[in-house]
């Protein structure tokens, strides 16, 4: 078994949509950043390749690159699950937090596990995405960005 933790936050900036979860969310704002800015699939691509042992997303992805500008972070963690698979490990599990004071994500809580379900390609029960607030404290408290968090355990896919 192997065991991996990922953080991402990006700044609300206007002009942008903002996508969590592979899914978009209505609000005035979005995610700055040099792909879609999803922090939440990129705590979780963040996470796997730590329990891989493989650094982080910004080894295997750099801002400096021009092929991930824009890039849908699905593609991204779609990669990253590859990389798992090749690696003969597969998902035990996974538990994410996303950090927002605004817009409200419970609404949209059950489509952003059940995009992350299918972009890891495993049972639902095997997922969690909790959504939580700061209660106005700090930089996502005052409404200024979005961190999320995520830990996962991977396990041998041969049993």
């Amino acid at each position: 078994m192997r065991i991996g933790q990922g953080f991402d936050v990006h700044q609300l900036v206007e002009g942008r949509r903002l996508v969590l979860g592979g899914i978009e969310i209505p609000h005035d704002k979005g995610l700055e950043g040099h792909s879609d800015g999803d922090a939440l699939l990129h705590a979780v691509a963040d996470a796997i390749l730590g329990a891989l042992g493989q650094g982080d997303l910004g080894r295997h992805f750099p801002s400096s690159d021009e092929r991930y500008r824009g890039i849908a972070s699905g593609e991204i963690l779609t990669e990253v699950v590859e990389k798992m698979k090749e690696a003969g490990l597969r998902l035990a599990n996974v538990d994410a937090t996303i950090i927002a004071q605004a817009p409200r994500l419970a609404p949209h809580q059950t489509a952003m596990h059940e995009n992350l379900t299918g972009l890891l390609g495993t049972a639902p029960e095997r997922v969690n995405v909790k959504v939580t607030s700061t209660d106005h404290l700090g930089a996502m408290g005052r409404g200024e960005g979005i961190a999320s968090l995520a830990i996962v355990l991977l396990e041998s896919a041969n049993g």
